[in-house]
């Protein structure tokens, strides 16, 4: 259950103010269909989530205990860093010819806006420090959807409840904790 809770904990902050959470907001301002594209997150996040999860499950067979610990406390420790820095909404995504309908562009976009990603990367980590493949996946999925879906169906508003600098450090400061209890816990 704490690989689920940590999980869903860590991206429902990790995504405010991320580029999937505007991608989000883009997309209900387009198409205002909100069921579809909220479906349309949650697949496209199983999928890349899943595949996140999967490496981090194996990166524990690979590795010593020790070797893990150091690389899970820099990763951390990193992604702390990593979230004082805003994100931005690529042009090329506003672009994109709503070709799959409104559910399959949702689909497409969030799953490459998600390569790569902070949500992505702490997913990674998550599955190797915790080992519970299935609860860091379900909770990853939680977390996007509790940060994503409110923007489909609230837009702007939900954003402006706290302001997003806020988010960001609070979010780095749990990671830099974490970072910091792999490396003296572990």
């Amino acid at each position: 259950m704490e690989a689920f809770l940590v999980s869903t904990g860590i991206v429902a902050l990790a995504e405010m103010g991320d580029k999937t959470q505007l991608l989000a907001l883009l997309l209900a301002a387009r198409f205002r269909k909100p069921w579809p594209i909220v479906l349309g997150i949650f697949v496209s996040t199983i999928a890349n989530h899943a595949m996140a999860g999967a490496l981090g499950a194996w990166i524990t067979t690979q590795l010593s205990p020790q070797v893990l610990r150091w690389i899970l406390a820099a990763s951390f420790i990193a992604m702390a860093g990593w979230m004082l820095i805003p994100d931005k909404l690529d042009d090329e995504a506003q672009r994109s010819p709503p070709r799959f309908g409104v559910f399959g562009t949702t689909v497409v976009l969030f799953f490459l806006a998600e390569m790569g990603d902070k949500t992505q990367i702490a997913t990674v980590m998550l599955a190797a420090k915790y080992n519970s493949y299935f609860a860091v996946v379900a909770g990853t999925t939680m977390g996007m959807m509790l940060a994503d879906a409110p923007v489909v169906w609230l837009g702007e508003r939900v954003t402006r409840l706290l302001p997003i600098r806020v988010v960001h450090v609070t979010s780095a400061l749990i990671f830099a904790v974490l970072g910091l209890l792999a490396l003296l816990v572990y």
